[in-house]
């Protein structure tokens, strides 16, 4: 019998965890590290390459390297790497191998099944490609999780309060969640969702990107692919440095553009405005949805790598007129939720009896004819958001004209008055006898499961005709043939050993920094590099010794061109920039409070 993991399945990274000794713990990867960047690549000779050496390339190789694919699980959407192409779901899948790979390694043992945390806002088809990049993986995924809702286990697990109701503020690198969670007893009660499924650290990287273009006036219409990755690479450092300090400088050395810009934190705040905006909608929707006020709440807890970002942070104390907001392990506690999980499933004692509820994140339902505006049909609402899972309800329509010989049951998702302002996600058409209007009936039943994944049942009791629809997308459904070829796929695509990682990475490493460097660094990397090659194939026992050397040049090399070499032995406290009442901190507030207007309504 083997082991149940849980795997938080992120935008920007990855990881896994297990139930062992009463506590989850994570897994290391091949770097002894937990967090494994989303990315895949594929080089020119079709070898995949995942993780920390991938991202490494996305600077080097952008055409052929893929990141942030999560955005688009279930929607078809195909992405070209070196020969091949593959779907997002796919290459999740290719992720969750690796993990599945080192939790083996970790565990010494098969890995059978693994528990996935999706984001609360993710539709049915999103969901679906989980699991089918789970199948695809040689994993078994019975059950998929809320990531909010994975949190919220996790830190219920760290605070053991017994009655606490807790916001929950989910901030990843593509996806943000909120959620309302009322924990008693061995009880976690998911009360109220809400989010933005195209909102993440991602996002502020993309606006700092832009801002350095306009700054810098630059075309982008003329840069060339390799200067647009290294202008994304550069924005994505920026905010990393100024998580750590007031102040920043945003540099990018390229064969088109040599330039370099100073940012504050209150630059970003007038910088992304609108996402900001964007930040505060879910937050007050899921206390309006919850019918709670912000001082009514025990604990507001902030999860995701982007909650990182002191600004955020300051926006929220803001929003919310708290100053009590805590920051646990932000980029670990979805997996420290879904561990828990696996624990709960593999029915480990000291867990066994906790139980996790969850919601319907979306409301659902079908189109009914507008009798006061032709094409502009109204949503009839079967199942309301926040409703608790599994929900089945059931609601009957009739023929709207005499002599009707079609019904058509729509399928939508959302909470739009209008029918088409709603996301489809398919539809069952019946032919029926023509009879007087009213005459016709159709029983419409929809059933949500605890995996978020719905299942439409319509029957006509006067044909006795029934038709069911579980909602995936028609174009990517596959066949348990199709899944298998897919798994031999998988089991033959050329990865190197997990032995090779470290060198791949390094010569990766050594790649990015040649864009980045003069002529004189670059003729230095390139006869280091080479050399590092030949012993690879000459002389595998002086291997280790030699990618420690190359490790600390590059280290070096990067230090040069970040600026850090000859003053990185000031020290600056994370974060002082929020302990002091400055003037900055004053402008910082002044700004947050332009939007007051705009965010009440």
């Amino acid at each position: 019998m083997g082991r149940i993991i849980g795997i938080d399945l992120g935008t920007t990274n990855s990881l896994a965890a297990v139930w062992e000794d009463g506590e989850s713990r994570l897994i290391p990867n091949a770097f002894l590290e937990y967090l494994t960047p989303s990315v895949v690549s594929v080089d020119e000779e079709g070898i995949v390459y995942v993780g920390k050496t991938a991202k490494e390339r996305m600077m080097s190789h952008p055409k052929q390297t893929a990141s942030v694919f999560k955005r688009f699980m279930g929607t078809g959407r195909k992405y070209h790497l070196g020969n091949k192409v593959f779907l997002p779901e796919e290459l999740s899948a290719i992720i969750l191998k690796k993990l599945k790979e080192d939790a083996e390694k970790y565990l010494g043992e098969p890995v059978e099944e693994a528990i996935i945390s999706v984001p609360a806002y993710f539709n049915d088809m999103a969901r679906t490609a989980t699991k089918r990049a789970g199948k695809i993986a040689g994993i078994k995924v019975d059950r998929i999780i809320n990531e909010p809702s994975a949190a919220a286990l996790a830190c219920q697990n760290a605070k053991m309060e017994e009655d606490a109701l807790v916001l929950v503020f989910d901030f990843g690198g593509g996806t943000l969640d909120v959620s309302l969670v009322d924990c008693f007893d061995n009880v976690i009660e998911i009360i109220a969702v809400n989010g933005d499924n195209q909102l993440g650290g991602q996002d502020f990287d993309d606006a700092i990107g832009k801002y350095f273009i306009r700054q810098c006036n630059l075309n982008p219409e003329e840069l060339s692919a390799d200067t647009k990755a290294m202008i994304r690479v550069s924005a994505e450092k920026c905010k990393r440095d100024l998580t750590e300090n007031k102040t920043a400088v945003m540099s990018v050395n390229a064969h088109q553009i040599h330039k370099e810009i100073e940012l504050s934190r209150k630059d970003i705040v007038t910088i992304c405005p609108e996402l900001f905006e964007r930040i505060g909608r879910p937050v007050r929707q899921v206390l309006l949805d919850g019918k709670k006020q912000a001082e009514e709440l025990d604990q507001i807890v902030l999860v995701g790598g982007s909650c990182k970002m002191p600004v955020v942070k300051q926006y929220l104390k803001h929003l919310l007129g708290r100053q009590d907001i805590e920051t646990m392990h932000p980029d670990y506690m979805i997996a420290y939720g879904v561990g828990a999980c696996a624990g709960i499933k593999e029915r480990k004692e000291e867990i066994k009896d906790m139980v996790l509820t969850d919601i319907c994140p979306f409301s659902l339902g079908t189109n009914i004819i507008n009798h006061n505006k032709d094409g502009k049909d109204l949503m009839s609402f079967i199942i309301h958001r926040n409703s608790p899972l599994p929900v089945s309800k059931e609601n009957c329509y009739v023929n709207v004209l005499d002599n009707q010989r079609d019904m058509l049951i729509g399928v939508y998702q959302g909470e739009a008055m209008y029918a088409k302002e709603n996301t489809c996600l398919g539809q069952l058409t019946f032919k029926i006898p023509p009879r007087p209007k009213g005459t016709v009936k159709c029983c419409v039943r929809f059933t949500y499961d605890i995996n978020g994944v719905l299942e439409v049942d319509a029957f006509i009791p006067i044909t006795n005709e029934r038709k069911k629809l579980v909602i995936v997308n028609k174009e990517l459904e596959l066949t348990d043939e199709q899944i298998e070829q897919k798994l031999k796929e998988m089991e033959h695509l050329k990865t190197n050993p997990a032995q090779q990682e470290e060198n791949d990475y390094v010569l990766a490493w050594g790649e990015r920094l040649f864009m980045q460097c003069n002529r004189e660094l670059q003729q230095e990397i390139s006869k280091r590099m080479q050399y590092f090659q030949y012993i690879l194939q000459e002389d595998i026992y002086r291997v280790e010794k030699l990618r420690k050397h190359l490790t600390v040049f590059l280290a070096y090399v990067e230090g040069l061109i970040k600026g850090d070499i000859n003053w990185s032995n000031q020290e600056i406290e994370t974060g002082s920039w929020y302990d002091e009442e400055d003037e900055e901190q004053r402008e910082l507030e002044e700004a947050f409070q332009y939007w007051d207007g705009d965010d009440t309504d």
